[in-house]
């Protein structure tokens, strides 16, 4: 049996302490401000209707003092998006709302909805972050923030705030029935306030939730969403390579964690990534922060004879 020497396992340890500690440092100083715009087109609109160009925020968890995340923001009005969509977690501190505001700029010009997450209601806290493998865990809550003064600066530039509301609304030539429920992970959602089939002659229909819950997104199903938004969830913050997410923080399973999927049988959901991170987890590792502009396009006509029905949940359309 060969015989290691003590030289070579202190080496060794070093060795593995350094990678240890240069991949800390990339996941906290590089990758967490590599902010990127992902672009994606969903065949979801009415059949015959033109394009509709949305740009999907969420998760902007924003400190007063994060000039890049700001600067990076207010660049994306260059985008031109004919809707804009925030999915909630926008705070991180007491005086966060006015580096939000001035950060959106000219984006709270355009056409906007929004729903609001945990992290607009309360200060993230310190917290063992094994308990994110535990979907049981005790949640603790931080100190109440300034949500509706965010909430009042977002209304009064015209944003729509779709909390426990249905609204139908017309953007850029196209009919849209929105409805939105507040935050999932905070057992907020009260979904029968919104509930029933949206609007028939909407070209699109559309729903809004922070938290991608299960229980939610079957809601919209079976009501008719075409398209759910969502975020929370991080895109997982640390994945690993030909693994990806670890843990997605809900319900969901891992491989919805971040983009497109489908829910059901004629619904589809879009999770965010998101823009930023808790100030006590300032980390992501080959997870960009990100902002996706989604082009919504016309869905092929149906086949004759095919299923005319409303959306079913997931669960029921594996069964099939």
């Amino acid at each position: 049996m060969p015989v290691i020497s003590t030289s070579a396992v202190r080496t060794t340890a070093l060795g593995a302490a350094g990678a240890a500690v240069a991949g800390i440092g990339y996941a906290s100083l590089v990758e967490r401000n590599a902010f990127v715009l992902r672009e994606a087109t969903m065949p979801v609109l009415a059949p015959g209707s033109s394009s509709l160009r949305v740009l999907h925020l969420s998760d902007l968890h924003m400190m007063p003092g994060q000039k890049l995340k700001q600067q990076w923001l207010r660049e994306l009005d260059r985008l031109e998006p004919d809707l804009v969509v925030n999915t909630g977690d926008n705070l991180s501190h007491q005086k966060s709302v006015p580096a939000v505001v001035q950060a959106l700029g000219g984006l709270l010009s355009r056409p906007g909805l929004f729903v609001f997450g945990s992290n607009d209601y309360f200060a993230p806290v310190a917290k063992n972050p094994l308990k994110y493998f535990k979907k049981d865990h005790r949640r603790t809550y931080g100190a109440p923030l300034p949500w509706k003064d965010l909430r009042a600066a977002f209304t009064e530039r015209g944003w729509l705030d779709l909390t426990h509301v249905r609204r139908d609304l017309e953007v850029a030539g196209i009919r849209i029935a929105t409805a939105g429920v507040d935050d999932p992970h905070l057992q907020r959602d009260r979904y029968d306030t919104v509930a029933g089939a949206p609007n028939p002659l909407a070209d699109l229909r559309l729903g809004l939730t922070h938290s991608p819950e299960p229980r939610v997104l079957d809601r919209f199903a079976e009501d008719g969403y075409d398209l759910v938004l969502a975020g929370h969830t991080h895109g997982g913050q640390l994945c690993l390579p030909g693994y990806g997410a670890l843990v997605t923080n809900c319900g969901i399973d891992r491989s919805r964690v971040k983009g497109s999927s489908k829910w059901g049988e004629h619904t589809q959901l879009h999770v965010s990534a998101g823009v930023g991170t808790s100030p006590w987890a300032p980390y992501r590792f080959c997870c960009r922060p990100e902002a996706t502009l989604l082009t919504l396009v016309a869905a092929p006509p149906k086949r004759p004879g095919a299923d005319t029905g409303q959306g079913v949940s997931a669960s029921e359309a594996i069964a099939r």
